[in-house]
């Protein structure tokens, strides 16, 4: 996966399972700050300070997966047999060192993970004011990742025919699934452009 789409996918899908070498698990939303760093960016996030696995991060390397559209593929769907089930996804991994942030630094964090998904709550004082925010430092642990190493999968069938992948379009967008309509929409996106595959069948 192009490192555009990575991102992209990173931007899309937020929501990260974060995991250190001692096999410790956190679920939570990081943001990409795409100019910081090397080439590849630094993640930011908060961890609640209830949760040990925030305070034991600082200097570890971590790896952080992204989970972009997902789903069961039929094999009725292709032009012709024989064809097995499958499942087709799109995953970005992360790595990079931690690296804990002062109460300045995780207040931005904090408003950057707000601005991505609802602005508007920044400019609402009757809700989220600037001296509440403040008060809301006293139960996080904010840090970064500064990334280097960034790599995207996708297993979206472009291996197949032009057949092959028009009906696993078609299939999808005619389920009833919400999320499989999801992924098709995704790999249709996907495949016009990267794989450069953009003579599929329409969406239903």
């Amino acid at each position: 996966m192009p490192l555009a789409q990575a991102r992209a996918l990173i931007d899309a899908h937020g929501f990260a399972t974060l995991t250190d070498d001692r096999l410790r698990v956190s679920h939570l939303p990081l943001v990409l700050e795409r100019d910081e760093g090397d080439e590849l960016g630094t993640l930011y996030g908060h961890f609640a300070r209830a949760n040990p696995h925030g305070h034991e991060l600082d200097g570890r390397r971590v790896l952080a997966v992204f989970h972009g559209p997902h789903g069961y593929v039929s094999p009725r769907w292709y032009a012709a047999g024989p064809a097995v089930p499958t499942w087709h996804y799109a995953v970005v991994h992360a790595r990079g060192s931690v690296e804990c942030l002062d109460d300045a630094a995780t207040l931005a964090s904090m408003d950057a993970l707000v601005a991505r998904y609802e602005p508007e709550l920044l400019n609402d004082a009757t809700l989220m004011s600037v001296a509440y925010r403040r008060r809301l430092l006293a139960g996080v642990v904010g840090f970064r990742i500064r990334l280097d190493d960034l790599r995207g999968t996708a297993k979206l069938g472009q291996h197949r025919s032009r057949e092959d992948r028009a009906g696993v379009l078609a299939g999808l967008g005619a389920s009833d699934d919400p999320l499989a309509r999801q992924l098709g929409r995704y790999a249709r996106g996907y495949l016009a452009q990267v794989v450069g595959m953009d003579d599929e069948a329409p969406p239903r």
